[in-house]
């Protein structure tokens, strides 16, 4: 049905242009006729702009869709009729021109109640899908198809040679299809598409209490007054504004490339071509990428393609850049009207498109006169750099500052709307793209601090973990000693299933997800709730034990281990990652000594355990603020003295100071459950320098957390000072090199 209309706008458009401009023989007066009808096409949405769309929420959707197409088949089916009546050519021109003028007008109507109806009509899962199809109908199949088939049978009729009377002229036949085309989709909404009929309760007592002039103003604040809403529509606006700014400088911007005329036509359609494929293919490449995001990142691109327009200074460049602009903007337009037939109310939801569409075609018409008349003021200058010269003209400074106002609206549209606030963009892109999208951080209330100890075997992680939790407590401090796996009674079933040697033992992606789970529990359990109550939380082994045991280890893939790690977490990252560093032969000696056996991990080759120690260098050098690395080798005492004054600035308020005395130090030690493994319990270990690690090296599965950028280590809401983080780790903030949202 929407195809069919599609086909009948676009042919209409098409041939009333040419049959007005038929009717003069000069070629200035055919030239005037011809703009002037499809100028006049946009002068309505002036002047009934404002209310089209308070008929489609006042009024059954239905019956307006219906009385408008029976309206508009009588309008453009009598445009041919009246030469045939003895009409003079300058009474058809005139005729052609009122007509059109009233069926744009009727348009309006129409198309916000098409506009509100179709979201009831489709699953919510599939709007997109419908929008695909309909966009691309609408603006890619049906324009040429319409040109085809009007240049097809004018030149059909040429080749012939035969005489066809004058009711039967191509360019008659086309209006005769236009009219035909409003006739067959009143008859398919009648007969065929009941369920959009009728009015919903909150409609009909807005319908009976409310004037339109109430409903008017009530739809204008609603879109004022919601940041989703404001943020779609704006960035549509400001989308098509670019587009508009482009087409309206092509012709001038053609000639600056010393490509001729041709390179005019040549822009145009590749601009068209881009918006097919955004179109098409934008949600292929996209995938599971907030829809909310994709809509600013699109209007982003589109207007730095824009800029990147005004700096092309090679043909090749600029049809680069063109079908960028195009692309960016179709999958703009995909995802904006994708997110107003999910998102706005079925109330109110005419208005907004009435909005929508009446301001694009403003916009755009503005945008495009604008421009025109901007470039035609300036001037051009030519700049020669070596054998490579520019035109620096106005038509390249015009496309520079829309393409900067462009980004401008695209960024705020991007702040109003983003529904994963924390989460890194491009790494967020890149995860989509893959199919792995990031999700945002779970909240809670955090006032505690969260210390994680790495290191490979027999670094002797557990003898600092203990000195550090006897010191903490010791200043007052609420203090929550834990370990992965094995701190909870599941993780510990989970422990014994990773860690013993068995034949049948986990496959290594197995594994990965056995630490996932063991550390989703862990986390939910354990960690966040004393760090909600203002504990401080020492945990030996995190997620970077996962990236460097079953990434580098393992030789799995990292970034799928970041992501199902982050996944795991809901984010959550540590403040502090102490790494000791050892030598893989120094620290499996420690083990071997310590003669209580090995576990799988502490049993695989040395290459593998130089794989994982250096995994763990990388992870801290690519986050030095996040880390403390520290040499196994040096005395037990000296290390806990370094670790503890890395703490000074960041430690919560004791425990004795907030709330009473301090709790009994033993009900703060998370038990490890599960079979005994190699190790001690943590907090057990003794204190001295050469003391093996004694809680077994297993490997967590792991979170981009501790591989990602980097990120404060003080938390806003703690009370001690907060350190400051420097340029250069706020612009890897801004450009999204964090690869997974803080917490």
């Amino acid at each position: 049905m929407l195809g069919a209309a599609s086909f009948g706008d676009w042919i209409g458009l098409l041939a009333t242009s040419i049959f007005t401009a038929a009717q003069f023989k000069q070629p200035a007066a055919q030239g005037v006729a011809f703009g002037a009808t499809i100028a006049v096409r946009l002068l309505p949405a002036l002047f009934l702009g404002p209310i089209a769309g308070v008929f489609a929420d006042r009024f059954d959707r239905r019956w307006t869709m219906i009385i408008t197409d029976l309206l508009r088949f009588v309008i453009y089916g009598s445009i041919p009729l009246v030469p045939l009546l003895g009409g003079s050519p300058g009474l058809t021109a005139i005729w052609a021109t009122v007509a059109t003028l009233l069926g744009e007008t009727i348009t309006l109507i129409w198309i916000p109640a098409k506009e509100a109806a179709v979201p009831n009509l489709i699953p919510k899962s599939r709007i997109e899908v419908s929008n695909q199809l309909t966009l691309v109908t609408t603006y890619g199949i049906t324009p040429i198809l319409a040109a085809l088939s009007l240049s097809a049978m004018t030149a059909g009729l040429q080749q012939s040679g035969a005489s066809l009377p004058d009711w039967a002229q191509p360019v008659q036949i086309a209006l005769y299809l236009n009219a035909l085309s409003r006739l067959a989709t009143a008859l398919v909404v009648f007969f065929g598409i009941r369920e959009i009929g009728g009015r919903s309760a909150e409609r009909e007592h807005a319908a009976t209490e409310q004037t339109m002039t109430r409903q008017f103003l009530d739809g204008w604040k609603y879109i004022g007054k919601t940041p989703l809403v404001r943020g779609l529509v704006l960035g549509i606006f400001g989308a098509f504004a670019a587009g508009g700014v482009v087409i309206g400088a092509a012709k001038t911007y053609a000639v600056s490339l010393g490509a001729g005329e041709a390179a005019f036509s040549l822009l145009f359609g590749v601009i068209f071509l881009g918006l097919a494929c955004g179109i098409g293919l934008g949600p292929m490449i996209v995938r599971d990428l907030s829809r909310r995001r994709w809509f600013g990142m699109s209007i982003v691109l589109s207007s730095g393609s824009v800029m990147f327009l005004g700096l092309a200074f090679h043909l090749s460049m600029a049809l680069f850049g063109a079908l960028l602009v195009g692309a960016g903007a179709g999958m703009a337009f995909l995802a904006g009207t994708t997110l107003l037939y999910g998102e706005v109310e079925d109330a109110v939801r005419g208005r907004v498109f009435a909005v929508v569409q009446i301001g694009v075609r403003m916009v755009l018409l503005a945008a495009i006169t604008l421009a025109g008349v901007l470039v035609g003021l300036g001037s051009s200058r030519r700049v020669e750099l070596g054998s490579v010269h520019l035109d620096v003209s106005s038509t390249r400074v015009l496309l520079l500052v829309a393409g900067a106002v462009g980004i401008w609206v695209g960024i705020g549209a991007f702040r109003q709307m983003d529904d994963k606030k924390g989460v890194p963009v491009l790494a967020d892109l890149i995860g989509s793209v893959r199919g792995r999208p990031l999700a945002p951080p779970e909240e809670f209330v955090r006032s505690g601090l969260f210390v994680v100890f790495e290191g490979g075997e027999g670094a002797g992680k557990s003898t600092q973990l203990t000195l550090l939790a006897e010191a903490l407590r010791e200043q007052g401090q609420d203090v929550v000693v834990t370990r992965e796996p094995g701190a909870t009674p599941l993780g510990g079933r989970i422990r014994g299933l990773v860690l013993d040697h068995s034949e049948d033992g986990p496959s290594p992606r197995a594994e990965a997800l056995l630490y996932a789970a063991d550390r989703a529990h862990h986390v939910a359990t354990v960690v966040r709730p004393a760090l909600a109550r203002g504990a401080v939380v020492i945990s030996d082994r995190y997620v970077d034990s996962s990236l460097a045991y079953q990434g580098a280890g393992r030789t799995l893939p990292v970034q799928e281990i970041s992501w199902l790690s982050s996944w795991a977490t809901g984010g959550l990252k540590p403040d502090l990652v102490v790494l000791l560093d050892v030598d893989p032969g120094v620290g499996l000696g420690r083990v071997s000594a310590r003669g209580a056996g090995t576990d799988r991990l502490e049993s695989e080759s040395k290459a593998f355990h130089d794989r994982v120690r250096y995994a763990f260098l990388d992870l801290a050098a690519a986050d030095p603020k996040r880390y403390l690395v520290l040499d196994a080798a040096r005395p037990a005492e000296e290390l806990a003295g370094m670790v503890t004054a890395r703490l000074v600035d960041v430690l919560p308020a004791p425990a004795s100071e907030t709330t009473g005395p301090s709790p009994d130090p033993a009900q703060d030690e998370v038990t490890p459950a599960g079979p005994a493994t190699a190790g001690a319990t943590p907090g057990t270990a003794s204190a001295t320098a050469a003391a093996p690690d004694t809680a077994p090296a297993a490997p967590p599965s792991g979170a981009a957390a501790t591989t990602s950028g980097a990120a404060s280590s003080v938390r806003a809401n703690r009370s001690s000072p907060k350190a400051e983080e420097s340029a250069l780790e706020e612009m890897a903030d801004a450009f999204g090199l964090d690869e997974s949202p803080k917490s």
